[in-house]
């Protein structure tokens, strides 16, 4: 039923020949030298492509991004810390959800649909000694990109512990996690990577492995200093996504062989521009003030953003991203992500404007 669908959606994407076939194969026993030279290798060209400062550490979890959030959340933070989080959508506030499951005590940073982060949003903070700050880079519900920079510094001035979910925004956009002293970066396995969901990664600078290793954590699956002690033989405390973890080693070895992080930069940055000069004059307004490579979301002037997500999947064969809550009608989302090419972008924009003729847009 979805075996020729154009995928545009921001997670699962489109996924290369060379990942897909992985897919088909026997999955192997993984307790195994084979298994963690594999693992090994992974935590390698995951350091290599975030740009980690040496000594940082990669847990692998068989989870979505959610489960390495929370896991974050819980094994960094304690009631003792003060944490900011930046609140632009669906993803800063399960951010929020989660310190208050965990009892960390957090303020939010409430920015509207769409806004990017300015400095006026971060000076109240400045000296009050906060101690963390979470973010989602790539605020995916609105498709707005968050200024790291920015964000960088203020944590730098004020030694605050810095956590960023990077799930849709890594290897779409420029991100140097030593330069920017990130603490802890998290990514998924559906986005960039353009692997099936299932596995989601934690990368850890020394500073986050030391406070890791250094805390007795209430949890037996989430906890990473099982997972880092396990790790340094390149294996996981429990049985995990085996297949996607080699498919996830397939496609690390391709962006490696094509010019690594710094060429799919390029590659999405390409897509996306190309997408966003052939829909210009259509009626849509772009409703991100700061945008990400990886998603364009899109305000339609005269339908309902979930009437036109079915129309392109029923009719058309095309899947776009939709949103929930009070944004279902209001806007839908347009991903860069995985194998796609410019002549992809022209079957949907094709889509787009033969749905216009007939007065669905």
């Amino acid at each position: 039923m979805t075996k020729d669908m154009l995928n545009f959606t921001v997670g699962p994407v489109m996924s290369s020949e060379a990942v897909r076939a992985i897919g088909q194969e026997q999955v192997p026993y993984f307790r195994t030298a084979e298994f963690s030279a594999t693992m090994k290798e992974n935590e390698q060209l995951m350091k290599k492509f975030t740009k980690a400062p040496e000594g940082s550490r990669v847990v692998f979890i068989t989870g979505s991004g959610t489960a390495s959030m929370e896991a974050t959340v819980m094994n960094v933070f304690t009631p003792e810390d003060r944490v900011l989080v930046v609140n632009g959508g669906s993803f800063g506030h399960r951010f929020v959800q989660l310190c208050e499951i965990h009892d960390i005590p957090h303020t939010e940073i409430k920015l509207d649909m769409g806004c990017k982060l300015t400095a006026e949003h971060l000076s109240p903070y400045e000296g009050q000694h906060y101690t963390g700050l979470l973010v989602n880079l790539d605020e995916t519900s609105t498709g707005v990109l968050y200024d790291i920079k920015l964000i960088s510094d203020f944590c730098h001035r004020n030694g605050i512990f810095l956590v960023v979910d990077s799930i849709s925004s890594f290897l779409a956009d420029p991100f140097d996690m030593e330069q920017l002293g990130v603490d802890v970066m998290i990514t998924g396995s559906q986005k960039a990577l353009a692997c099936p969901p299932g596995i989601s990664v934690i990368v850890l600078a020394p500073n986050a492995v030391e406070r890791v290793c250094g805390r007795e954590v209430k949890t037996m699956y989430f906890n990473l200093k099982d997972a880092l002690k396990n790790g340094e033989r390149g294996q996981t405390p429990f049985t995990p996504a085996v297949g996607i973890l080699r498919q996830i080693n397939a496609r690390l070895r391709e962006i490696d062989e094509a010019g690594g992080v710094e060429s799919e930069n390029r590659r999405m940055a390409h897509l996306a521009a190309d997408f966003r000069s052939k829909i210009s004059g259509m009626p849509f307004t772009i409703v991100s003030q700061s945008l990400s490579n990886a998603v364009t979301p899109l305000h339609p002037l005269n339908a309902s953003a979930y009437d036109i997500f079915l129309c392109l999947k029923d009719e058309y064969g095309i899947w776009v991203c939709p949103n929930g809550g009070d944004m279902a009608d209001k806007v839908f989302r347009v991903g860069h992500l995985g194998a796609l090419t410019t002549d992809d972008n022209t079957t949907l924009v094709n889509a787009l404007k033969d749905m216009q003729r007939r007065g669905l847009l």
